[in-house]
């Protein structure tokens, strides 16, 4: 089994899709997230549910099933330095990764994404342990 940090783009790439083909990977690999996927899921959540093709109950049963096989780590987990490490390398991205980042250096996990500026920014400023979620699939 693998793990990978997944930033909250992915995770709500995978509740609006709905597709049955996320089961065995979300079954098969470990997809941990910072708490703070949940501030970015609740500020969607109209969004999501407007985006789906599933049913009210369909969608509801879905996300049950997701988050049933993601981890949720709190922000206090995270060392220090490794957050100020985290923030200079993305602070001429988008600040607002660095708990994606800080999450993926902690571990010493592969961090997925489907957020290509934070990827190539990531990749430019020498953070080479980053994957577009695309390319993750494409793997598989």
């Amino acid at each position: 089994m693998t793990d990978f940090v997944i930033d909250a783009n992915v995770l709500m790439s995978i509740l609006i899709s709905g597709k049955a083909g996320y089961k065995p990977i979300l079954s098969f690999y470990s997809f941990i997230l910072p708490d703070f996927a949940l501030v970015e899921v609740e500020k969607y959540k109209d969004s999501l549910k407007g985006k789906t093709k599933k049913s009210k109950i369909e969608f509801t049963d879905w996300t049950y099933f997701v988050f049933a096989n993601v981890t949720i780590l709190p922000q206090y987990v995270m060392e220090k330095f490794i957050l100020a490490k985290s923030e200079q390398l993305i602070e001429q991205i988008d600040i607002k990764d660095i708990s994606y980042v800080a999450l993926s250096m902690q571990l010493d996990l592969p961090l997925l994404t489907r957020d290509i500026p934070l990827y190539k920014g990531l990749r430019k400023n020498g953070f080479k342990n980053v994957m577009l979620f695309g390319n993750f699939l494409k793997t598989l």
